[in-house]
């Protein structure tokens, strides 16, 4: 049985507009390890990019499906089908002799170590065993849209609370969180902004029918974009945060040739700050009424 169901869809099409839109149902689950492991592999290496051997990812996935309790997926197929969403917690405290929670643990510090402070608090935190640090793992396919994220972090705290309910350790004093990034140089920037559609005004015929939830954003100063919009929410409420770039090189390319200037972002969220993110999550991404 699904959690629940979420319709991703608009209004009805008319003849004024040449866009094909389909409704889509999307459908939350409970992690599932008979058929979920595979497409987990492949989020987290998306995820973590070209540092994923770092993190051995194999067992960082079977150590994610070994609490299905706590997490959730979406599917479009049925629960036999892969997930395209998956968003979880793990007890870094409790797994830390686990070698994907070590590798976490050394490449947050090693990636933090440029703001002293920062790195500083995340020793105190991993040296101690009072508080507990949660590792938030959530991750999606490009196509995915943001308004499935604020349910699923809903779901979240719910599934973590049972757990506590039930003196299982999901007690966290700060949560972790690494995403992707993107660097855009002056030029990059520039022709992003010009390519970028314009809105003709309200009297447009197709005024009606742009989605305007997801603008382009404004240019960065550092030239660094996360890949998902809600990370600059997470960042919002963060107490730290550190861009950074990969620790393996990237394979050289023709200075012509198509691609991002990938990167990575650690962030510390203090846990009393966690309703608050989820909260401003539902109000921005709220789904189309």
């Amino acid at each position: 049985m699904s959690k629940r169901k979420q319709t991703a869809g608009d209004e009805s099409d008319d003849s004024s507009s040449d866009v094909s839109l389909i409704d889509v149902d999307f459908d939350f689950y409970d992690p599932n390890p008979k058929v979920d492991y595979q497409a987990l592999k492949r989020l987290l290496s998306q995820l973590l990019q070209r540092d994923a051997d770092l993190f051995h990812v194999h067992e960082l996935s079977e150590l994610i499906l070994g609490q299905p309790t706590v997490g959730t997926t979406i599917k479009t197929d049925g629960i036999e089908s892969d997930p395209y969403a998956f968003l979880t917690v793990l007890n870094m405290h409790v797994h830390h002799e686990h070698p994907s929670i070590k590798a976490i643990a050394n490449y947050a510090l090693e990636k933090s170590s440029a703001d002293s402070s920062f790195h500083s608090m995340l020793q105190a935190l991993f040296s101690q065993n009072q508080s507990h640090v949660g590792f938030v793992f959530c991750e999606r396919l490009i196509n995915m849209p943001v308004q499935v994220i604020p349910p699923m972090y809903n779901m979240l705290t719910k599934e973590m609370q049972w757990a506590i309910d039930d003196n299982e350790p999901y007690t966290f004093s700060h949560y972790l969180f690494i995403s992707r990034t993107y660097h855009l140089t002056q030029e990059e920037e520039s022709m992003l902004l010009n390519t970028a559609p314009q809105s003709k005004g309200p009297t447009a015929k197709k005024s009606k029918k742009v989605n305007t939830t997801q603008p382009v954003p404004e240019t960065a100063p550092d030239g660094i974009y996360p890949y998902h919009p809600e990370d600059e929410l997470i960042k919002q409420v963060s107490i730290h945060s550190v861009d950074y770039h990969f620790t393996t090189a990237a394979e050289p390319r023709e200075k012509d040739s198509f691609g991002l200037d990938t990167r990575g972002r650690i962030m510390l969220v203090p846990a009393e700050r966690f309703p608050e993110l989820i909260a401003k999550m539902s109000e921005v991404y709220a789904p189309p009424s």
